[in-house]
């Protein structure tokens, strides 16, 4: 049977695939952090992870990011991704990284911890 850890990483990366900004959310504790990526200034609660979600997702086509394989420990997962991006030019790109996921006891997400470089990404917006 999967931990709540699992199975909130798995819907984690669902919601994405889906592209559901309310879906994306609703895996976040109401307090949660997302920094994505590292280094960027933080999304702190449920009205700044629903604007990120929703900028990106009305800035492409489609964006889904796919699990090549995620390491549970307990509350905590590492999770090595790849992520497919079409922009609205048609335009396409694959990128990769890694996220560190922690959970809280109901297994809503606390913090993500997004190592990638958006560089290609944000490239293929660009006219």
């Amino acid at each position: 049977m999967p931990t709540s850890t699992q199975h909130a990483v798995a819907e984690y990366f669902a919601a994405i695939r889906a592209m559901d900004v309310e879906r994306c959310t609703a895996v976040f504790a109401d307090n949660a952090e997302q920094h994505d990526p590292v280094g960027t200034p933080p999304n702190i609660g449920h009205d700044a992870i629903r604007a990120f979600f929703t900028g990106i997702f009305s800035s492409f086509q489609s964006v889904s990011l796919a699990e090549d394989s995620v390491f549970v420990n307990g509350s905590s997962a590492a999770a090595k991704w790849t992520g497919k991006g079409v922009a609205p030019s048609g335009k396409s790109v694959n990128f990769e990284g890694v996220d560190v996921i922690d959970c809280d006891e109901a297994g809503k997400v606390i913090m993500v911890r997004a190592f990638w470089d958006p560089a290609p990404l944000m490239a293929i917006l660009e006219p």
